[in-house]
């Protein structure tokens, strides 16, 4: 009697309830429990799942309007300035806390066409949701939600996982810009070791000061950030989130040492540069010394002898016109020769 093949009779795991189909302004809404994906949701209904225990849900936002701004509003209670704030670019990097919600906002940077291009990330968390509001230049955050949903046991922390991820995650995409930005710079050292910069590679080195600065200016604040979130009582018995947050106080570190170093390095081929302009300098005043030093002695003697005198004796010797030139050229040729030794010719 032939045998029928086993059947595996352990369980999947349970698939995502698929959710509404996406709408403009929304990249992603899910909602999680115990670090596994439960549901595809719609923003109308994100209010009702994270009310629920065990469940948080996480909302990505990419430059919303208004009208998408005040629905997310209304499904967590959030307070009115953190709306107005969110929906508005150009906000310095902070956290706020508003009743029993944390409001974060952190820079962004991205290389574009060779120069870096800034955007902001707003942050909404509160109990059972995060909301992310992306605003200009920024990587989409589709694969970290793929490397959190890959790990249940860090993502079953909730809402203060994926905080720590989103701010971990910012950070670390600095990385890129800086290694991108380091072999420009080392480029332009090896040019500066070989000649002065032109005006176009003055420019871009200014640029890229500048941009290290707007750059520096913009990941530095998030270590304050990290360090207010670290002992904020928005989480007080949570102490999976404290060291995490410490370590993203740490890669803002590394980021700040790296862009110092950079602008330190941009500074010195500067200053070099103008020190190699100011010797090429130096060196063509010298050439043009030395030659007008040897053309002023038959310059000086044929002056002598257009002055027009009645009674120059040598005027009347046979080999004087030789004789004259021959010391024009002995002196010129002495002249020469000392200034080749001295090293200006």
């Amino acid at each position: 009697m032939d045998q029928q093949p086993a059947v595996d009779q352990r369980a999947s795991p349970p698939q995502p309830r698929p959710g509404p189909p996406p709408e403009a302004g929304v990249v992603a809404a899910n909602v999680y429990a115990g670090g596994r994906r439960v549901a595809d949701i719609g923003v109308d209904e994100a209010g009702d799942w994270a009310g629920r225990p065990g469940h948080v849900a996480w909302i990505g936002l990419l430059e919303p309007g208004p009208a998408l701004l005040a629905r997310v509003q209304r499904q967590f209670g959030l307070h009115d300035l953190a709306i107005e704030d969110a929906g508005q670019a150009h906000q310095r990097p902070k956290v706020e806390r508003y009743g029993d919600s944390l409001f974060v906002v952190a820079r962004t940077a991205q290389l574009v066409g060779g120069r870096i291009a800034f955007g902001e990330t707003h942050l909404f968390v509160g109990k059972g949701y995060v909301v992310s509001v992306r605003h200009g230049a920024s990587t989409s955050y589709a694969a970290l939600r793929r490397r959190a949903e890959a790990c249940t046991a860090t993502l079953s922390h909730g809402e203060n996982y994926i905080l720590y991820a989103i701010l971990d995650f910012i950070v670390d995409e600095h990385m890129p810009v800086i290694e991108s930005i380091r072999d420009e710079v080392e480029a332009i050292e090896d040019v500066v070791l070989r000649r002065s910069l032109g005006q176009a590679e003055v420019e871009r080195l200014y640029l890229l000061r500048r941009d290290l600065l707007r750059l520096r200016n913009g990941v530095v604040p998030l270590g304050e950030v990290c360090r207010r979130l670290e002992h904020s009582d928005l989480f007080p018995s949570d102490a999976f989130l404290q060291p995490l947050l410490r370590d993203v106080a740490d890669h803002v570190r590394t980021v700040q040492e790296e862009i110092e170093s950079l602008r330190e390095v941009l500074a010195f081929a500067f200053e070099a540069s103008l020190m190699t302009g100011q010797a090429q300098q130096n060196e063509i005043t010298r050439r043009l010394a030395a030659w007008a030093a040897i053309l002023a002695v038959p310059t000086a003697i044929a002056g002598i002898y257009g002055m027009n005198f009645e009674h120059m004796p040598e005027l009347k010797w046979e080999g004087a016109y030789y004789a004259v030139l021959g010391a024009i050229a002995a002196l010129c040729g002495g002249l020469w020769w000392r200034l080749r030794r001295m090293g200006w010719l």
